[in-house]
């Protein structure tokens, strides 16, 4: 008889997975259950093995990270909301550094794109906002311009939460962004007003 699902196990060994990422311990089907108190078959009863472990462990990545993105709130502002999401994305990176390793290994199927397709989607939302407003040109394609503000956040926050640079380094996302905005036809002015606001939580000392 197959052993039910208990998802606090699961959660439990998702966890202890990342904490060893986090800690460069080598993963292994009985090193990963060690000190869990659960049986080496409860990774196959949950996941059907380490290939299924490493599947939700990506998943849990973007779980958290949707969870994070979606606790912005609208304002008047979409320009502003759209560096929010990207300071959000920054923020879950730095709080989880090792989920976001694995959230971007391509050689590891996810078990649910659509729900990682999900966070992408609040910034094409934003962006789309940002159109209707009449702060961007209405030329702009939103989900390319959501694409590409995830790109600024993705890219300075990787040199610094899995990479060589100091947390000091994250300013320079800052007038990334708002030189992004200005040339999808936002004012540069208000594009780094915009911005500036949301980026100020990644000002404040650790």
């Amino acid at each position: 008889m197959a052993r039910p699902k208990d998802a606090a196990v699961r959660v439990q060994l998702i966890e202890q997975a990342a904490r060893m990422l986090r800690d460069r311990e080598p993963i292994t089907l009985r090193s990963v259950v060690g000190g869990t108190g659960a049986s080496t078959m409860a990774v196959y009863t949950h996941f059907g093995g380490m290939d299924g472990l490493w599947r939700a462990l990506r998943q849990e990545g973007f779980t958290r990270l949707a969870a994070r993105l979606a606790q912005v709130r609208d304002t008047t502002d979409p320009v502003q909301d759209l560096a929010a999401l990207v300071v959000a994305y920054v923020q879950n990176a730095l709080e989880h550094p090792d989920l976001y390793r694995v959230m971007f290994d391509a050689t590891v199927e996810l078990e649910d794109l659509p729900a990682a397709d999900a966070a992408l989607e609040l910034l094409v939302q934003a962006a789309r906002r940002g159109v209707q407003a009449g702060r961007l040109d209405a030329t702009v394609v939103p989900l390319e311009l959501a694409t590409q503000s995830w790109a600024v956040g993705h890219g300075i926050v990787s040199l610094v939460a899995t990479g060589p640079l100091p947390r000091t380094a994250l300013e320079y996302g800052e007038p990334m962004l708002a030189a992004l905005f200005a040339g999808a036809g936002d004012d540069l002015e208000a594009a780094r007003r915009s911005v500036s606001r949301p980026w100020r939580a990644l000002r404040q000392p650790s």
